[in-house]
């Protein structure tokens, strides 16, 4: 029975858990014991993949529901976790989308940028007591080997001006790969690790939400990509190896340690990149870096 698993009595946290490779690692890490907390827009989506973990596992996931392109949304999420759980020992950051158009949130970001680096940077820091409660949490961020031609635009980040989607998609998964770099080091001596990685190019539903061309297109895209199961490979061995207990500040691209971009690499630009994403999420509370608390 999956209780018996290496995962028993550890409590996951997945965001964009009802589709794709958030799905299937759902669905791995249950099968080895994991508790799961799985993050949805989507009541009807949530409940059938809590339905069908349950079914397969013998584990029946919790679940939450936000849009995490809402700030607002997120807070009130780790709200309710935080009445009913103290510990956290595994988040997995997974949630992305791309959009063809320009959009922006009721609060005015970017929808690119708001659904995939601020969601990641923001829900991660509000959870940072809870992982500290684990005795060795993990902070998993899924990006993109897209981020090697991303470049951050921290006098624009939400591109207001010469909008491209393939600009902002590219500049958000940069900013994933530098935020956990900034967070491992702000982590370190502590008790949380945290590694980015490339899950490889997947056949899933991403990108659909663009419209006629998006669903036209995409399945010729496809023909040269991988699985859903083989995409969610690298995310359940960084969740649930032993092999990477301790390991932290890395870019995992099929299970193995890779080099990320240089530009990755600038550590002023991570410290700017934090302090800029903290100063438009309006983050009260602030992780201090290495050597200031």
């Amino acid at each position: 029975m999956a209780e018996n698993g290496r995962l028993h009595q550890k409590l996951i946290m997945i965001t964009g858990a009802t589709s794709g490779i958030g799905k299937v690692t759902a669905h791995n890490l249950a099968a080895q014991g994991a508790s799961l907390i799985l993050v949805a827009r989507s009541e009807e989506k949530a409940q059938a993949v809590q339905a069908s973990i349950q079914q397969q596992t013998g584990v029946q996931p919790e679940y939450l529901l936000a849009d995490l392109a809402d700030m607002d949304q997120i807070r009130q999420l780790v709200a309710q976790f935080q009445t009913r759980h103290d510990r956290l020992d595994v988040l997995v950051n997974n949630a992305g989308a791309f959009f063809l158009n320009r959009q922006e949130t009721a609060a005015g970001f970017e929808m690119t940028w708001a659904t995939n680096h601020l969601s990641y940077f923001l829900l991660t820091n509000l959870l940072v007591d809870n992982l500290k409660a684990s005795s060795a949490a993990r902070v998993i961020n899924v990006s993109s080997d897209a981020h090697k031609g991303g470049e951050i635009f921290f006098d624009d980040p939400n591109l207001t001006n010469n909008f491209n989607s393939w600009k902002a998609y590219s500049q958000s998964k940069l900013a994933n790969v530098m935020f956990t770099y900034e967070l491992a080091r702000r982590l370190e001596a502590r008790n949380i690790t945290a590694n980015a990685l490339h899950p490889g190019f997947v056949r899933t539903g991403f990108a659909k939400n663009n419209g006629r061309f998006s669903r036209l297109i995409m399945p010729l895209i496809h023909l040269g990509a991988i699985s859903e199961e083989k995409g969610a490979e690298t995310p359940t061995y960084l969740a649930a190896s032993p092999e990477v207990e301790g390991v932290t500040g890395k870019y995992f691209d099929k299970k193995k340690a890779i080099p990320s971009s240089a530009r990755s690499y600038d550590e002023a630009a991570q410290k700017r990149l934090w302090d800029l994403s903290a100063e438009m999420v309006g983050l009260a509370v602030n992780l201090p870096e290495m050597g200031t608390g």
